[in-house]
């Protein structure tokens, strides 16, 4: 994980303007994240807290996010105990991924009360804590540990705080030069994993950087060709590496960078990392270089666990239907020979006198044919002349009457599969609540059972979630996620005379510009929102067709988000996922 002790100074050293502010408000959006809105001297700001077994990290955001309407336990505890709290320390422990956050407020009473968040990102063992500091009771943990998971440490409430394991390693700000190469000498093992088991705070790939630097100094091979330390290094020159990595860790000097090592993969780091081969990218904080590695990387994690089904199910449907198309244009070239069943019973009808019971087939002179050519007919040996020309006007009959049902489950059969294509495409760009929506809608449709039906109905408000984005002209943008955001969006939200876009011909989200003023930049960013949204995100030149939402109609009976409209013009446009990061955004109910 990259996220190791030197991240995590970096990042309260960062908080330390946080100091003397005041928690203003707290959310709790998931199981494992908490948001903390900060009000100090650099004015509002919010603080992402995260728990996360996969991604738990620490680190100012500009996200926004949808809260539940029902605040869990353990958001309810932090809110009475440190909502309208002073900060008064925030610190790590040693060089460990832990944090404590001090906080003070007056309780119930009027009297002082002093409060501890202790954040431990500890990979899957991560947690949020709240702690008396006064008796070291456990107040409540984001994540029990109980008993019987943990002998060691319980992590419930009205149970003594037990800080996790100590590792006795060594802090690597603190150690001398020759205490160094003393334990390196003494040690057989390769130098980046040394680093590793001798050194708090230090990752892999730390250590990995400093052993690559170290062997790249003697120069026997490059930086670029090491791969974490792949072998001994001198000990004057790993220590050179080592504390060329550490002395301005010590000063507070930070490098946040990101970019591609060697192995092609995505990496980030408090320090400047030689072992970048590409995409480098160094920011002025570490939290903008956090919020930037992770993006939306947990919540896809999340989203991918919880859309397992959905997706099945909807492979599955298309699956089905994609088989239904087949047989039904099979069905058709069937259905399209019917002229022929029925030029064959009339030559037979007037041709009764030529054939015989018992003929498996007669050659007859083809009337209808300018050069009067021989046709070959097949009959069946048991049936008479006349039953055989009643079988072919039977079968004429039947294709003839089954071709208006067969075009028409085509047209709906493609229908299903382009509505499948569409609920798809909505889940690859879903969050959490998209999901849920996505989900009711299954539901409405019958193509899911409801499974609140036998429980507690959930209260569900009527007005789906809104995407809201600002342009760089100041104007609203709005945007449907899925189908229900989309109907809202177009059908109730927007003016007859604001302008709508989408992909043309290709699934996506409505677009909707909520203004009759506006120029060419705000029509550029819109339609780089629709093909962002869209199943077309990573081509390039995707045609987004506008018009006015007055042109924009859906037919009666129609599968929820689909429209049509005229009067459009079209533009074409690149995905440009900067641009989008950049536009402001806010998430909220209707």
């Amino acid at each position: 994980m990259a996220l190791d002790g030197i991240v995590t100074r970096a990042i309260v050293h960062e908080l330390q303007g946080c100091i003397g502010g005041r928690i203003s408000k707290i959310h709790q959006p998931n199981g494992h994240d908490v948001v903390l809105t900060l009000r100090a001297q650099r004015g509002n700001s919010k603080l992402l807290v995260s728990a996360s077994p996969t991604y738990p990290r620490v680190h100012y955001t500009e996200k926004t996010f949808l809260n539940p309407t029902e605040a869990p336990m353990f958001c309810m505890l932090l809110r009475k105990h440190c909502e309208g709290a002073i900060i008064e320390e925030i610190r790590q422990i040693g060089m460990e991924r832990i944090i404590h956050i001090n906080v003070r407020q007056r309780d119930e009473l009027g009297d002082v009360s002093v409060k501890r968040i202790i954040i431990e990102l500890m990979g899957r063992h991560s947690n949020i804590i709240l702690l008396d500091p006064v008796t070291g009771t456990i107040l409540d943990g984001i994540h029990h540990v109980t008993p019987s998971i943990s002998s060691y440490r319980v992590i419930m409430p009205g149970f003594a705080y037990t800080a996790p394991p100590e590792q006795h390693k060594s802090n690597p700000l603190e150690v001398s030069r020759t205490a160094f190469e003393d334990s390196y000498h003494a040690a057989e093992e390769e130098a980046s994993r040394w680093l590793v088991n001798s050194f708090s705070g230090l990752s892999p790939l730390i250590a990995g950087e400093i052993a690559a630097r170290g062997i790249a100094s003697e120069g026997t091979v490059s930086t670029q060709a090491v791969v974490e330390g792949e072998s001994r290094v001198e000990a004057g020159a790993l220590w050179n590496a080592f504390e060329a990595v550490m002395g301005p860790v010590r000063d507070h000097l930070y490098t946040p960078v990101t970019g591609m090592n060697a192995k092609g993969k995505m990496i980030f780091s408090a320090v400047h990392l030689q072992s970048i081969q590409d995409l480098e990218k160094t920011y002025d904080t570490m939290s903008k270089c956090m919020e930037d590695y992770y993006g939306d990387k947990a919540e896809r994690d999340t989203v991918k666990q919880r859309v397992s089904d959905l997706l099945r199910f909807l492979q599955n449907e298309r699956s089905k239907n994609i088989k239904k198309l087949d047989n039904l244009n099979k069905d058709l070239l069937e259905a399209d020979d019917a002229d022929k069943f029925r030029l064959w019973g009339e030559l037979l009808f007037a041709s009764l006198h030529q054939v015989h019971k018992g003929d498996k087939s007669v050659e007859l002179v083809n009337f209808y044919d300018e050069d009067q050519a021989n046709i070959t007919i097949q009959l069946d040996p048991l049936l008479t002349p006349s039953d055989n020309a009643q079988r072919y006007f039977k079968r004429y009959n039947k294709y003839k009457n089954s071709l208006a049902v067969i075009h028409e489950q085509l047209g709906k059969t493609k229908d299903e599969i382009d509505y499948l294509d569409n609920l798809l495409q909505q889940l690859s760009i879903a969050s959490m609540n998209d999901i849920e929506e996505i989900r009711d809608e299954l539901v409405q449709q019958g193509y899911l059972r409801d499974r609140n039906k036998k429980g507690k109905k959930k209260k569900k408000s009527d007005r789906p979630t809104v995407h809201q984005f600002t342009s760089s002209e100041g104007i609203d943008i709005l945007v449907g996620k899925n189908n229900l955001q989309n109907e809202y969006v177009t059908n109730r939200l927007a003016s007859s005379n604001d302008t709508w876009l989408h992909t043309k011909d290709i699934p996506g989200s409505h677009v909707v510009i909520r203004s009759t003023d506006f120029g060419e930049a705000t029509l550029e960013e819109a339609a780089q929102l629709a093909a962002y949204f869209s199943q077309a995100k990573e081509s390039s030149s995707v045609p987004v067709d506008y018009t006015f939402i007055r042109h924009v109609r859906k037919p009666s009976g129609a599968k929820p988000g689909f429209v049509i409209y005229d009067h459009q013009k079209t533009l074409f446009v690149t995905p440009n996922d900067e641009l989008i990061k950049s536009l402001p955004s806010t998430i909220k109910n209707g």
